[in-house]
């Protein structure tokens, strides 16, 4: 390629601690985690660090607090490479926190905290226009700045990815149509839905709602996705692997597919990109610092597809 692809990630910043336990609390007490790390993180920006691994150039466009914590925050992504110009800090408003305990299976819980000061809409885009970036990526957890956001890259062309994870109806709602990309979690999925669907069926439940494209990730069972030439759904399966940490493996996933998107992959491509990236994240404890780089992933989609074009 002639340059790197220039993305923009909007949503999440936050301060997460990350604790290891051998098996997730079922009952109050205290608890002894053998390893525990803590880090710059959210969605958002997990993506754009991911992302900027692979290849990208990125920026970062999320809301913080006028704090110590944002400072640590802003700080942190910067030194990964990810350009922090677009963070607003906002006076007064408490920096986002989350708590995350991950058990040896990998699998987690998270207690996130967003203050709502801090995660209050936007009044405009960071920028003119988004037309210097190949492509957008949008959480939920800052919903005015990714309306603001989808539309404008709808508007000149750009891929609008929604990352749709658990979040209220409404906002969720308000965000479906406004996509050119969607790549929902199984309970994002059945949230949109409002039924107990599998992730073939609630692919293609949401792709009758909406012209954009769609998929459904679910987990080590792989991601679904709907072909409107075909009409039907196709499915991708996930790498084989033992997770160690589970945590952002959404986040490193879509990061990826952004950059695929971006590089103009095949779709399909583009998926198999994204869950190489995604299994190799859960080979490492720590949450967004588990992501791989390019070889890495590109190794990984040879080595899970060899026989595919």
């Amino acid at each position: 390629m002639a340059r790197p692809v220039k993305l923009l990630s909007v949503g999440a910043l936050t301060l997460d601690t990350i604790l290891r336990v051998e098996t997730l609390p079922a009952h109050q007490g205290k608890f002894i985690a053998s390893d525990g790390v803590q880090i710059a993180s959210g969605m958002a920006t997990s993506a754009a660090c991911a992302a900027h691994r692979l290849g990208a150039e990125v920026s970062l466009w999320a809301s913080a607090g006028d704090d110590p914590v944002a400072d640590h925050l802003v700080a942190a992504i910067e030194a990964e490479g990810v350009d922090c110009g677009f963070v607003r800090r906002v006076g007064g408003a408490r920096s986002a926190l989350a708590s995350i305990l991950v058990d040896a299976q990998g699998e987690r819980i998270i207690v996130p905290f967003y203050d709502s000061q801090a995660q209050a809409d936007p009044e405009a885009l960071p920028a003119a226009n988004l037309s210097a970036f190949d492509a957008v990526l949008v959480d939920v957890r800052w919903p005015g700045a990714a309306a603001l956001a989808l539309k404008a890259a709808r508007a000149i062309g750009r891929p609008a990815i929604l990352d749709a994870d658990t979040a209220s109806s409404d906002v969720l709602e308000q965000l479906l149509p406004l996509a050119s990309h969607i790549v929902a979690s199984e309970p994002a999925a059945r949230i949109l839905c409002n039924q107990d669907l599998d992730p073939r069926q609630a692919c293609e439940a949401l792709a009758r709602r909406t012209d954009a494209f769609v998929a459904v990730t679910g987990g080590a069972a792989g991601t679904w996705w709907f072909d409107r030439a075909a009409g039907s759904s196709r499915h991708v399966a996930a790498p084989k692997i033992k997770p160690v940490d589970t945590l952002a493996a959404g986040d490193v996933f879509h990061g990826a597919f952004a950059v695929g998107l971006a590089e103009a992959m095949p779709v399909e491509h583009a998926l198999r990109f994204a869950s190489a990236a995604a299994a190799l994240k859960c080979l490492r404890f720590g949450g967004r610092l588990g992501a791989p780089d390019r070889a890495e992933t590109l190794a990984m989609v040879a080595a899970t597809w060899p026989a595919l074009p």
